[in-house]
C-alpha cells in the first residue's frame, strides 16, 4: 500500500486552469494557465449557454392532492424558473426552461431537481419516470407545426 499526503496525487497535473461559462453568444476567453503568455497559447472560442425546454415526469404511491400541490407550489416558489406543473395523486409533470451549455448539462440538472428538493419542498417520495430535454429551436418548431407539448399556459401549478 502506498501512502500519499491528502490532496497529493501522482496522476494529477502539476497545475490546473479554471474556466467559467461564457455570458454571450460566443466569446474569446482567456483560459491561459499560470505563466503562459499570449504567444504560447491561442485564445479559444467557447460556446455560450443555450436554453433547453425540460419536461420532468415523476410517479409513485398515491399521495393526497393537497400535499402534492403544496410541494409543487413550494418548489415553484423556491425556484421561480418553473413554468408549469401538473399533478395527480400518483404522478406529476414539471416543465421549465433551463440554461445550460449542452444537453448533457441540462439533463443532469433536471435529473437532480426532484431528489435535491424533496426535503426542502416536502415533495412526495416519487421517482423520475420520464425526461425530455429539447433545444429552444426544436421546441418552437414543434409548436409551429402543431405537435409536441403545448406552450406552458396557464403558468403555475394545476391538476391534470
Amino acid at each position: 500500500m502506498r501512502r500519499v499526503r491528502p490532496g497529493a496525487s501522482s496522476r494529477a497535473p502539476a497545475e490546473r486552469s479554471l474556466t467559467s461559462v461564457a455570458a454571450g453568444a460566443t466569446y474569446t476567453g482567456d483560459t491561459r494557465a499560470a505563466g503562459e503568455t499570449d504567444e504560447s497559447r491561442e485564445d479559444e472560442t467557447v460556446d455560450a449557454p443555450r436554453l433547453w425546454h425540460v419536461t420532468l415526469s415523476v410517479s409513485g404511491t398515491k399521495t393526497p392532492l393537497q400535499e402534492v400541490r403544496r410541494g409543487l407550489e413550494q418548489l415553484a416558489h423556491d425556484h421561480p424558473f418553473l413554468l408549469t406543473s401538473r399533478y395527480a395523486p400518483d404522478h406529476a409533470e414539471i416543465r421549465y426552461w433551463e440554461e445550460a451549455r449542452d444537453l448533457h448539462d441540462a439533463a443532469a440538472v433536471a435529473l437532480r431537481l426532484w431528489g435535491e428538493h424533496r426535503q426542502s419542498a416536502q415533495l412526495p417520495p416519487w421517482e423520475i419516470v420520464g425526461l425530455e430535454v429539447i433545444d429552444r429551436d426544436t421546441y418552437h418548431h414543434r409548436i409551429a407545426e402543431g405537435y409536441g407539448p403545448l406552450p406552458a399556459t396557464p403558468v403555475g401549478v394545476h391538476p391534470f
